[in-house]
């Protein structure tokens, strides 16, 4: 896929958001409170497991519940403009990627709406990376190019952009909470479901 990074309408400075989810502790993606300087329940219980005396058994259990970074970028996709600025999200490694080629003088801004450069995304499945998760690359096109030939297209772009921030639900304490109950003692769970008489 070709890409064109739109500069954020909510942030003039940096178009990347990063933003921290818990993945497995139930079966829907949770963003954690600290995104919006709340309080988090499973945050402050893996603190907890760390602060203690040194125990194998809770310090990987603390790693397993910390949060997982994710960022965000708007982007437009080459070939289907007018679909307006979609987000794009991607872990570390991606990420990491983008920052060396934002720092690379010989490239300059590639956000520019005058004078930046598309990027070609490569992404593999899990049967070239041996993993159950995909793999992208991005090459950065040699050409600079306008983010539109049309002013008032850029404009629009600039202007109408998905919030990442609003897009996921946001859970109570009290919900997070309990979710982590659950996660950490669910032979209780089971056993109701067992004494559930069958039809």
């Amino acid at each position: 896929q070709q890409i064109r990074i739109v500069p954020s309408a909510f942030n003039s400075s940096n178009p990347f958001t990063e933003l921290k989810f818990y993945y497995g502790i139930t079966n829907k993606v949770m963003i954690s409170p600290t995104n919006f300087g709340d309080k988090d329940p499973i945050a402050l219980f893996a603190n907890k497991l760390r602060e203690g005396e040194y125990n194998k058994e809770n310090y990987v259990l603390a790693k397993k519940l910390d949060a997982k970074n994710r960022t965000f970028v708007p982007v437009v996709v080459r070939g289907e403009e007018d679909k307006g600025v979609r987000l794009w999200q991607f872990g570390k490694m991606v990420y990491e990627e983008l920052l060396a080629l934002a720092v690379d003088d010989e490239i300059g801004d590639y956000t520019d709406i005058v004078n930046g450069r598309d990027l070609t995304i490569e992404t593999v499945g899990p049967e070239a990376t041996g993993t159950p998760y995909n793999k992208s690359s991005v090459r950065v096109r040699l050409k600079t190019t306008p983010l539109s030939e049309n002013k008032d297209t850029v404009e629009t772009w600039l202007n109408e952009q998905p919030n990442p921030e609003e897009l996921f639900k946001r859970y109570t304490f009290d919900e997070m909470k309990s979710a982590l109950e659950k996660w950490l003692s669910p032979e209780e769970d089971s056993e109701e479901v067992n004494s559930t008489p069958t039809a």
